[in-house]
């Protein structure tokens, strides 16, 4: 089945229509999105998206480019909702997103660090996997898992080295493929997406972020899960439906998710 893995589907940017983008989605056989929170404050944002669309599930972490205005008290809130809301009827899939951002201008690389390390602990205790983000910092988010009890999860939009991705593997994680894979000019990523395990891999959009080439500059949106699946099978030359399959049950086995 088609698993969109990471979709900020409770972002503001679907807000005027929501329910046209996940009627589009339900559409072409999208069976299951994961909506990640970015921080404290859009938590209860998640859970109300996930609450209106069963086809959601949430995860709850702080984003890295949200632990500047994040606190330690942010912290304490997102490892008691993740403890709360898992007893509850919409039990989070993950912890995330949370990880480590060296793209950005003026990025506070320790204080990322300390945030993420104190999340993989969380997921560790919690028994949850993780959506990472690995944005020009996949050797050190590498470092910190590797220290952490954490042996399940996502490289979300993952764009490192064969190595790297084969490192991640070892460590028990899929590698996250989305939009950045259908452009010609991407080489390395897809030549990772055609050459890795399939195993391995999980699709995503990063919805609305990260569009695919037709929609370059656009919003993206689940509803181009196929079209993202159908260029994997292109790459890997296989069928669609077997694309479809095998990483539909990679994530659902991983994350714990169906239809």
């Amino acid at each position: 089945m088609l698993i969109d893995t990471h979709c900020h589907f409770d972002a503001g940017e679907f807000a005027d229509d929501r329910d046209v983008q996940m009627l589009a989605a339900r559409q072409v056989g999208v069976a299951r999105i994961v909506v990640p929170a970015v921080c404290a404050g859009n938590f209860a944002d998640v859970r109300a998206c996930c609450a209106r669309y069963p086809e959601c599930s949430p995860a709850y972490g702080i984003h890295p480019l949200f632990v500047a205005r994040a606190s330690d008290d942010d912290l304490l809130i997102a490892r008691e909702w993740l403890a709360r809301e898992a007893s509850g009827p919409l039990p989070p899939v993950a912890v995330g997103e949370i990880g480590l951002d060296f793209f950005v201008p003026g990025f506070d690389a320790a204080r990322q660090e300390r945030f993420f390390v104190a999340q993989l602990k969380i997921a560790g205790e919690l028994g949850l996997p993780v959506l990472l983000h690995v944005r020009r910092a996949v050797d050190q988010v590498l470092k910190c898992v590797r220290r952490s009890p954490v042996r399940r999860g996502v490289a979300h939009a993952f764009n490192g080295s064969a190595q790297q991705a084969g490192e991640f593997i070892a460590l028990g994680f899929k590698l996250g493929f989305g939009g950045a894979m259908t452009y010609a000019g991407s080489t390395r990523i897809r030549r990772l997406a055609a050459e890795l395990p399939l195993d391995a891999i999980v699709l995503e959009t990063d919805a609305p972020d990260i569009p695919p080439a037709w929609l370059a500059g656009r919003r993206n949106a689940p509803r181009e899960l196929l079209a993202i699946a159908r260029v994997l099978a292109d790459l890997r030359g296989i069928p669609l439906p077997a694309v479809i399959e095998a990483t539909g049950r990679t994530a659902s086995a991983l994350l714990g998710v169906s239809a």
